[in-house]
């Protein structure tokens, strides 16, 4: 299970209803608490990435950097070129960028190097090259003998050669760009020789202004050359189509008044007053159908007709009669309204009305009549200038033959004409620019030797070095975190097992390895060894001494009523340290006046026994497999008291587990609880071997021993979930070999251990 897992666990353990927000998933004071966990290794990563930092910055080669600004400014051409009243000419972004490839090209970077002799200078042409630039260009060596080699150019000399070369190198070492959206461009040029790097930089701009220049007036100058002779050509056709109009105009009689011919300029006046007088006619003509369609309409309809004519400009009177006629309608739907209609004034009005109607109908057919004599002079006028216009056209008919061809003569004189003007405006042009040499870019910063190496950066390269060596250190310890699979605080032994939490163990840094002590043999002194079995007699006010007073707590809480206690002291893997415990648990009951029987039942590992240097050869074997008596085989501890059955090595003993559950071992544990108050055993490990399993109906409970840090979670939940005899008499779990200063970076704010440096001053360890 993942640490993350343990944090959801925890949550989940803390709310009595089961219930978990995304809030309560992963807190900062969790993270916080991982920060703190992972700080040393975070701290170390960071200290490698930073030393790499130290050794890159002075194993690197030092590099310079000289900067120059060039400014493309049209308005410098402004007294050689015709001002523009448009920005047509004004730089654009494809022109700033064709002058950013000019500058990088090849064909410049010759230039320069041949300007500054850059292929004779050795510092160029052999710069020192740094551990990582060397280790690179080996890659790239070794890389280049799989790759298909370039046909090389056997045409071109050494000299040539080594200037390519150079150029090559030059335009690795040079970098331009444009500033933002203006018309700067800045160019820039490294190199391990500051001095060399200025002049480098400086040459650059100088060379590009000389080569603006130079391809300003190979251009013009080819432009002028050709123009020339496009314009004698020109001339000479222009005039010979002014003459051949002139001839073909005078051959056939086309005299001209104004510009035009005499026949042409009747035949436009006849044209134009037909034009007005088909107007004059279509406007009499549509006036007169207007009338005479209201005429049609009758006198009713032409009663309401008359507002649209009074509108388009009718007559006053028909104006002033309609006005009357809605007076008296008006007044009718007064009288109709407030009377009948058969009321005499009503009557009377509408009498009135009919006369003022018929009044407006023959007002109209008068004016309607006038319009139809209007439309007949204006269409006799139409004919009689239809008629002269058919009679200028019979005229000038006989020339419209000669007069198309004189216009075609007249239009390609006219085209020549114009065309040698354009060429005559850009030869001048041309000729006035190839006068001015002025090339439309400045340098507005010139390039000087740089004072400081712009590689490598000091303190970028530190810092970079810094933050990838604390990004790595973050990673190391996320991965560190999300392998976390073991037991650190009691929390994780409740939410995990569903047990007590029992206490911490400190660990004891004077406990020897007990796998690499042979085991007494008889009549040999005992091995000099650490007394770490009597650890809680001899400080009875430590953590040790306090977490098995606990167990006793637990024990007599939970069995309580029992005059007589058989408690196993069970671990999952070996070496966890439930002997240590079992021995000091018992050792302490003891000390306290409890009569105590401490049992080795660990039958194929006595480890026990080798920590208490028991050499007897009668042993919990004998005692449950012979028919002497089990008492034989006890040792009393002077000190206190306490009652020891030690386990004699056996090395071929496979049967241990039948041993732990015979009618022997039964009898001894049943004849026990008539003599002692507590009966502690120490059982092999749950993992390897079944011999626990064995002896669960025999003991009343069991107190399990994890080591901290280092038994899996997920083996103990498994274990105990298998076991079933043994688990629901598991009185609670020990934390065994706890790095109590690193205790409170696995706890949350608020929880006992995170305060367990304050409590230490009500423990002494004496040892």
């Amino acid at each position: 299970m993942h640490q993350s897992n343990r944090f959801f666990n925890v949550r989940l353990a803390g709310n009595p209803d089961g219930e978990a927000s995304a809030d309560n998933f992963l807190d900062l004071e969790q993270l916080l608490a991982m920060a703190r966990r992972q700080a040393k290794t975070v701290a170390i990563t960071a200290a490698a990435g930073l030393l790499l930092g130290v050794v890159y910055i002075i194993f690197a080669t030092p590099n310079y950097t000289a900067a120059t600004s060039i400014l493309l400014d049209d308005s410098l051409g402004k007294f050689a070129d015709e001002v523009s009243p448009a920005p047509a000419n004004m730089q654009t972004d494809t022109i700033i960028l064709s002058q950013i490839a000019i500058l990088k090209s090849s064909e410049l970077a010759e230039k320069v190097v041949r300007k500054e002799r850059l292929d004779e200078n050795d510092t160029f042409m052999n710069p020192p090259r740094s551990i990582f630039s060397g280790v690179i260009s080996g890659i790239r060596t070794v890389i280049g003998f799989f790759n298909n080699a370039k046909p090389t150019n056997t045409d071109l000399s050494a000299a040539d050669m080594k200037r390519e070369y150079a150029a090559a190198l030059l335009q690795s070492g040079l970098d331009v760009e444009r500033q933002g959206r203006s018309f700067v461009i800045d160019l820039t040029f490294t190199s391990n020789d500051a001095e060399l790097a200025g002049r480098i930089a400086k040459a650059y701009a100088d060379v590009y202004l000389s080569d603006q220049l130079d391809a300003n007036f190979d251009a013009t100058q080819r432009a002028t050359i050709w123009l020339q002779g496009r314009l004698n050509e020109l001339k000479a056709n222009s005039q010979a189509a002014a003459l051949e109009v002139e001839r073909f105009r005078a051959a056939n009689g086309l005299t001209a008044a104004k510009g035009a011919l005499v026949s042409e300029q009747q035949l436009s006046d006849i044209n134009s007053q037909l034009i007005l007088a088909q107007a004059d006619t279509a406007r009499a003509l549509a006036l007169y159908n207007q009338y005479k369609s209201i005429l049609n309409a009758g006198p009713e309809g032409a009663v309401n007709n008359a507002a649209v004519i009074s509108d388009q400009g009718g007559t006053s009177v028909i104006g002033t009669l309609r006005a009357r006629y809605l007076t008296i309608t008006k007044r009718e739907q007064e009288i109709v309204s407030r009377f009948g209609q058969d009321h005499p004034q009503a009557v009377s009005l509408r009498t009135e009305e009919q006369d003022v109607a018929r009044q407006i109908f023959q007002e109209l057919q008068q004016v309607t009549e006038s319009y139809r004599n209007q439309y007949e002079a204006a269409q006799s006028r139409e004919t009689s200038l239809r008629e002269g216009l058919n009679n200028a056209t019979g005229k000038t008919s006989m020339a419209n033959e000669a007069l198309v061809h004189l216009k075609e003569l007249e239009q390609n004189s006219q085209a020549l004409s114009n065309l040698y003007q354009t060429y005559l405006t850009r030869y001048q042009e041309a000729s006035q620019q190839q006068s001015f040499p002025i090339a439309k870019a400045r340098v507005i910063s010139v390039a000087s030797t740089p004072t400081d190496p712009s590689s490598p950066k000091r303190k970028l390269a530190l810092a970079a070095s810094l933050l990838l060596g604390l990004f790595a250190g973050g990673g190391l310890g996320a991965w560190r975190e999300y392998r976390e699979r073991f037991f650190r605080v009691g929390e994780d032994v409740r939410a995990l097992l569903g047990v007590k939490f029992l206490g911490y163990v400190p660990k004891l840094d004077m406990i020897a390895d007990e796998k690499n002590l042979p085991p007494p043999s008889e009549g040999q002194a005992p091995v000099a060894r650490t007394n770490i079995t009597r650890l809680a007699v001899d400080n009875p006010s430590s953590l040790f001494a306090e977490t098995l007073r606990n167990v006793k707590i637990a024990a007599d809480v939970v069995l309580q009523g029992k005059q007589s206690k058989v408690l196993g002291i069970i671990s999952v893997l070996p070496h966890e340290g439930k002997t240590t415990l079992a021995a000091n648990f018992a050792g302490l009951l003891a000390a306290k006046g409890a009569k105590t029987l401490l049992i080795d039942g660990d039958l194929r590992n006595p480890g026990l026994s080798r920590r208490l240097s028991l050499s007897t050869q009668k042993g919990l074997v004998k005692a449950v497999m012979d028919d002497q008596p089990w008492q034989n085989s006890v040792i009393i501890d002077n000190k206190t008291k306490l009652a020891i059955i030690p386990s004699v090595l056996h090395r071929n003993l496979p049967h241990s587990s039948e041993i732990l559950s015979s009618q022997g071992m039964k009898k001894l544990v049943d004849e026990a609880r008539s003599i002692f108050e507590y009966i502690i055993i120490d059982l092999p490990p749950l993992g390897p071997v079944v011999d626990a399993k064995a002896f669960a109906p025999m003991a009343d409970g069991f107190v399990m021993v994890a080591e901290w840090g280092v038994t899996p979670r997920a083996l103990v939940k498994s274990v105990m979930q298998s076991e079933t005899e043994i688990t629901p008499k598991v009185l609670g779990l020990v934390l065994n070999k706890v790095d109590t200063k690193r205790l409170a970076k696995y706890s949350s704010y608020g929880s006992s251990e995170h305060f367990m440096e304050r409590y230490s001053s009500y423990y002494i360890d004496q040892a």
